[in-house]
């Protein structure tokens, strides 16, 4: 079954913690965090006190996706504030293999985040230690943005390297995910989406978590 991770990101944050009740009740699985330096991309959005404080607020794990540079720095730092799963950007780190096996080491899952324009075969080497992929299918910095078309093909090439090389390395699409395209993201090969507008910008977020779980299970 495919989870369904909603982005803070799209949240009303003078009310994140009913936010998050919200898509809970509605069957969420995941809360996603979307730390953002303005340096790696062009936005500034929220840091280690929100984790602290979510991770309070939620039984849910949080993921925690650092689209910053230099994320080594970081890592651990958000595994210590309750992230129970911590993502960098393969195109930020240049000692990934140390930040991923760190991670892990302190007792999150790890995460590879890979931009669009960056071929899979960048992923060689890092994707026996990883825990999951978080493959973006929109330029990070910004939500609301549409889809790209082209990540269909390469979310299901990247399950295929998966699948060859023998991998339990889960896969999450990240970016664009609408009512209208999570059942073919699912059935592509993704295990976890992470949605941000199509929840928060929702009249109802957790009934919107329904939709999507419901789309998902109705294609699959």
């Amino acid at each position: 079954m495919t989870e369904i991770a909603p982005s803070i990101l799209a949240a009303d944050f003078a009310r994140l913690g009913e936010a998050v009740a919200a898509v809970e009740r509605g069957g969420a699985s995941i809360i996603h965090v979307d730390v953002m330096d303005g340096h790696f991309v062009p936005n500034i959005t929220m840091g280690l006190p929100v984790v602290r404080s979510l991770a309070r607020a939620t039984r849910l794990p949080l993921d925690a996706h650092l689209m910053i540079a230099e994320p080594a720095r970081y890592a651990v730092r958000f595994v210590e504030a309750g992230a129970r799963m911590v993502s960098v950007h393969i195109e930020a780190d240049a000692h990934l293999h140390r930040t991923v096996t760190e991670i892990k080491r302190n007792g999150a899952l790890a995460g590879v985040a890979i931009n669009p324009a960056t071929p899979l075969n960048a992923l060689e080497e890092i994707l026996p230690y990883a825990d999951y992929i978080v493959l973006m299918s929109v330029n990070p910095g910004f939500s609301g943005q549409r889809f790209i078309p082209t990540t269909m093909d390469k979310l299901r090439r990247l399950r295929r390297m998966i699948v060859e090389r023998g991998l339990t390395t889960r896969i999450e699409v990240d970016g664009g995910i609408e009512l209208d395209n999570v059942a073919e993201v699912a059935a592509a090969g993704a295990q976890i989406v992470v949605a941000a507008t199509a929840v928060f910008g929702a009249d109802d977020p957790e009934q919107a978590v329904r939709q999507l779980r419901s789309a998902v299970v109705q294609w699959v």
